[in-house]
């Protein structure tokens, strides 16, 4: 037998890669998971166990081992003890034993699932694909998953042993298939190069958390000022929403995330990047919500905690009172017997950040992070954008390994070359090792953050593998029953939704709060309101995101969608509901939920065009000399006109719409025009000229 994989030889054998591992661990045999490879002796041995056959004649050198090693008076004492008849044959408590007891225990589990209907599922599986085939909804999945206490999200893949358990509540079993073509690919790309090479200790990445306005931010700025690495041309400039300071000679890399939604968001997608915790507690406010959900979130995801306790330069801080509460939330401090680091600190006054930074360090050094710099690099994508100039950039953290220009990536459903690499201070890098961040360009889409990326040694491959991958969460996406309060009623009646999530959105936060209130009043019987995010300002991209994964619709008032969330909620199916007056957003979803709705003028956008320069004239007032950025605007288009996101002017007509000196009907994207709108004047460099058409849709 040539050297084979656990994942193979768990085929052969017709059981579970999770089963054959424990098997291989009780006879002491090193694997780690089912890519693992075994030695020919080790491969002859668990199939001699498994099956009852006897392995293959062991080499020369092997006897001659086994004979050195066996006690010499063993065999004489059992061989009299029989002649005898006084002593009965050892019960058997070998490895063989134990692993021949386990399998029989899984061939009773095999016939108990014999009755079980089987779902067929090759390659990765996502949340979205598995409760398609379970015909179950993705919430109530998720609502496993995390019962199970694994979070995650719509397009998260899964493991195969987290499906198979899921799978067995629901009453399937699972027919899974690896797809050989991944497996290959996947399989650690290196992996024979990098087993002899010697792993080093590697930099922490800290991720700063706790409660808002207890000084996160300025503890961040308080540690970059006094720390940042110098010699480098012009300082920090955060490009990428991640830094290294130095410590003694060391380096640890913080990520600028907003707070622990960011650290949750991550921990969604599978991701774990962050190697200690900072929790920031306000020494004159002590433990607040926030702290407590940020406490929860770095247990859950198994990150040891360090704790700054901030604003000690004021007159009401009471840092006593403050571990009193943290031991109640069982982070006990180390004055008190417990294991907690705790470190008074003043952000404002830069008093005890050396000894915070120092402590960091401490634990980096008990927690012995390591990584191998020789492998073919892996790490997680923290945040990705479109950039208009540049394409898709992802900014990631390299965990293991070092990724060099011109390697060949997979991220997700995503492949690409790495073109360019940028680090923290904007300069330009040809590789980069562990635990450091940077900002790479080249990938053919922009991924999610929280997914995983490495290098791969076949660029073809990897295009087939995203592309394939892509399909897959594409055609779980189409079965995912989006809520909309056209088809609420029904959603309801069918026992598919009992809550309704809403995300808020409006021009000034007075308005939101109005609007929140009015909502919390509604008693509706059918379904439970949850409003799940409030916010001022436009409707954009991170609002989608949110919908989609928590299954929402979003209700803006005063405020319009960008383009790019306007794509993105067309492409995810989430549903955004748009008004001016607040009482017609309560009536509709009241109608909504009993099934009444009536039929609807629905606003179909036609285009966007940006003002770029106003020219004055005496008699006609204000001419906008503007740019079709989207779609077309017509001589007969309804507008209105949205400045920061927020609506300044709405249902408004246009009085000439002209390209050079001649009247026009329409102008397409890419094209300058000059418009001029009927009783409007306040137009200002940078607005938003939204052109749209109404049309009756019946509900």
């Amino acid at each position: 037998m040539s050297k084979v994989r656990v994942y193979e030889l768990a085929k052969e054998l017709g059981i579970s890669s999770k089963k054959l591992i424990e098997v291989m661990q009780s006879m002491n045999i090193d694997v780690n998971n089912h890519m693992s490879t075994l030695t020919d002796d080790d491969a002859n041995n668990v199939m001699a166990i498994l099956t009852g056959k006897a392995a293959k004649e062991p080499s020369k050198e092997t006897k001659q081992e086994e004979k050195q090693e066996k006690p010499p008076s063993e065999s004489k004492v059992s061989v009299a003890a029989k002649k005898k008849g006084k002593a009965k044959e050892p019960e058997q408590t070998t490895p063989g034993r134990k692993a021949r007891k386990m399998i029989q225990e899984e061939k009773r589990a095999a016939m108990l699932k014999a009755q079980k209907p089987k779902i067929k599922l090759e390659g990765q599986v996502t949340v979205a694909e598995l409760a398609a085939k379970l015909d179950i909804t993705s919430a109530q999945l998720i609502t496993q998953l995390m019962e199970m206490g694994v979070i995650a999200n719509v397009n998260q893949p899964l493991t195969p042993e987290t499906v198979e358990l899921v799978a067995d509540d629901y009453g399937f079993e699972v027919d899974y298939k690896e797809d050989q073509l991944e497996e290959e690919l996947l399989a650690d790309h290196g992996e024979e190069e990098a087993q002899d090479r010697e792993e080093v200790l590697r930099k922490p990445v800290v991720t700063v958390l706790g409660h808002v306005d207890h000084g996160k931010t300025l503890l961040l700025d308080s540690i970059r000022s006094a720390n940042v690495i110098s010699g480098e041309v012009g300082g920090i400039t955060q490009h990428i929403g991640a830094y290294q300071v130095n410590v003694n000679d060391k380096r640890v890399v913080f990520l600028d995330t907003p707070g622990h939604e960011a650290f949750t968001a991550m921990r969604a997608r599978g991701a774990q990047v962050t190697d200690i915790a900072i929790l920031v507690v306000a020494a004159d406010d002590g433990v607040m919500p926030q702290t407590v959900e940020a406490i929860n979130h770095a247990r859950a995801a198994n990150v040891p905690v360090l704790v700054a306790i901030n604003k000690m330069d004021k007159a009401e801080a009471n840092p006593e009172r403050v571990k009193q509460q943290l031991a109640e939330h069982e982070l006990v401090p180390e004055d008190w017997g417990g294991d907690t680091i705790v470190v008074p600190v003043s952000a404002i006054k830069g008093e005890g950040l050396e000894e915070l930074l120092e402590m960091i360090l401490l634990l980096a050094e008990v927690s012995e992070l390591k990584a191998c710099p020789d492998r073919s690099a892996r790490g997680t994508v923290i945040e990705a954008n479109l950039d208009k100039g540049r394409g898709p950039v992802a900014t990631v953290l390299v965990q293991d390994g070092t990724l060099h220009v011109g390697e060949p990536v997979i991220c997700g459903s995503i492949a690409g070359k790495v073109r360019a690499m940028i680090n923290e201070y904007g300069e330009r890098i040809n590789s980069a090792g562990p635990s450091t961040p940077v900002e790479i360009l080249g990938l053919s889409d922009v991924p999610m953050a929280g997914d995983s990326f490495q290098v791969v040694s076949n660029e073809r491959a990897a295009r087939q593998v995203a592309d394939k991958r892509a399909e897959k969460i594409k055609e779980a996406s189409r079965r995912v029953q989006r809520v909309t309060l056209e088809d609420l009623f029904k959603q309801i009646q069918d026992g598919e939704v009992k809550e309704l999530n809403l995300i808020l959105k409006a021009d000034v936060q007075g308005s939101v709060e109005a609007l929140k209130d009015a909502l919390a009043k509604l008693s509706l019987e059918e379904v439970q309101i949850k409003i799940i995010h409030t916010g001022a300002g436009a409707i954009n991209e991170t609002d989608i995101m949110l919908a989609s994964a928590s299954n929402a619709i979003v209700i803006g008032f005063n405020v319009r969608p960008d383009s790019n969330a306007r794509k993105l909620a067309e492409k995810n199916q989430v549903d955004i509901r748009l008004y001016r007056i607040i009482y017609e957003a309560i009536e509709d979803i009241k109608a909504a939920v009993k099934g009444m709705l009536k039929p609807v003028m629905k606003e179909v956008i036609q285009g966007q065009v940006e003002v770029r320069q106003l020219f004055k004239a005496s008699k006609l007032g204000n001419i906008a000399g503007s740019y079709v950025i989207e779609g077309k605007i017509s001589r007969n288009s309804i507008v209105r006109v949205i400045r920061d996101g927020t609506v300044v002017h709405e249902a408004g007509s246009i009085a000439s719409l002209k390209r050079f000196k001649d009247d026009v009907r329409e102008v397409s994207t890419g094209y300058e025009c000059g418009i001029l709108l009927e009783n409007f004047n306040d137009l200002h460099e940078g607005d938003i000229i939204e052109a749209y058409v109404m049309e009756q849709v019946a509900r």
